[in-house]
């Protein structure tokens, strides 16, 4: 892999400041310089291949999205920026994990007509990439990712394993179509979280959703054939009524739990603090199969927000394995954490 010692960094905007606190790791120096809300490219005091390391021992809640800056140009809005782009990407692409797939990824950090746009410049360059290289492009999930980011003067370049990305999607923003019969918006988190941490819900047992109404969590765990106990005093979407596989109780998941009923996945998507809710969530371990699954969305507040969150999480570890946390591009002033029962 090329050296370099830059990479843009994305985050939530008003979680950019812990997201770079992540990156320190408490103990380095970054220089930093904002493109963009949210999009910062960040320099670091060592190589990025010594940097990674720390990066592994500890993964950022609140980074989004990684791209390495191997390649910087000025841009001066004639047709010959696409051609410079051109010739940049099919260097990088000596780099790119070889026989596999790759995409390239574009993003506009500024709002300017005279700047290309990204699918001129994804289609250039992703042609002259697999024509050059005679790799497969694979926009959906790609192997290798080329980096382009632009500014109205300045065009930044990198290539990395998707891996290294922390996302399959451009600065980590991953969507989804909206669907006939969904209840929710919320849905897409529980899609998010399932696609950034990658594990599959079981095909056997049944599902316990903490407060479920109006039930967007629950149509999912039904369309990946799991009957669902629904625990919120409020009334369900009508579309989940005649559902003889979901049961709803309505009353509070402090009242519900402890319960002597088996769960092989458990989700919390309270509307509380997010300490709270951890210790309920907590409550429910004894109710998970022993291969079972927990996704939480852990509420936060405004301010000290990234302390709250590493406490919630911190509770959570007291009675699971926390797999994976993240503040997903779908999550607003949340963090989702992916959790398994310890051994």
């Amino acid at each position: 892999m090329l050296d370099t010692y830059r990479i843009l960094m994305t985050a939530a905007p008003e979680a950019t400041a812990a997201a770079l606190d992540e990156l320190r790791f408490g103990k380095h120096s970054i220089g930093t310089s904002e493109l963009a809300p949210g999009v910062v490219l960040v320099e670091l005091e060592q190589p990025l291949d010594e940097w990674r390391a720390d990066l592994a021992k500890r993964p950022p809640v609140f980074v989004r999205h990684l791209a390495p800056v191997h390649r910087e140009l000025v841009l001066d809005g004639t047709p010959a920026d696409l051609d410079r782009l051109e010739r940049i990407a099919t260097v990088l692409a000596e780099h790119l994990p070889p026989a596999e797939s790759f995409a390239i990824q574009t993003r506009l950090l500024v709002d300017d007509d005279n700047l290309l746009s990204r699918f001129e410049v994804n289609e250039r360059l992703a042609a002259a990439v697999a024509a050059e290289c005679g790799i497969p492009l694979d926009v959906r999930q790609p192997a290798g990712i080329i980096s382009v980011a632009l500014t109205g003067e300045r065009g930044y370049l990198g290539v990395s394993p998707v891996e290294f990305n922390r996302s399959s999607w451009a600065g980590g923003a991953q969507r989804f179509a909206r669907e006939q019969g969904q209840i929710s918006r919320a849905e897409f988190k529980l899609l998010e979280a399932q696609s950034v941490f990658g594990f599959a819900w079981p095909d056997w047992g049944q599902a316990l959703d903490l407060g479920a109404a109006p039930g967007g969590w629950t149509r999912i765990l039904r369309r990946a054939g799991l009957p669902v106990v629904a625990i919120d005093p409020a009334e369900m979407d009508p579309r989940l009524a005649g559902d003889p596989e979901v049961r709803h109780l309505q009353t509070l998941a402090q009242r519900f739990l402890p319960t002597a009923e088996r769960f092989s996945v458990i989700v919390n998507d309270l509307r509380m603090d997010a300490r709270d809710s951890a210790w309920l969530m907590n409550e429910a371990a004894p109710a998970l199969d022993r291969d079972g699954i927990g996704v939480i969305t852990l509420k936060l507040p405004h301010e000290n927000f990234a302390r709250i969150a590493y406490h919630a999480l911190s509770i959570l570890r007291n009675a699971y394995t926390v797999a994976g946390a993240r503040q997903l591009f779908h999550n607003r002033s949340e963090v989702t954490a992916l959790l398994r029962p310890k051994a």
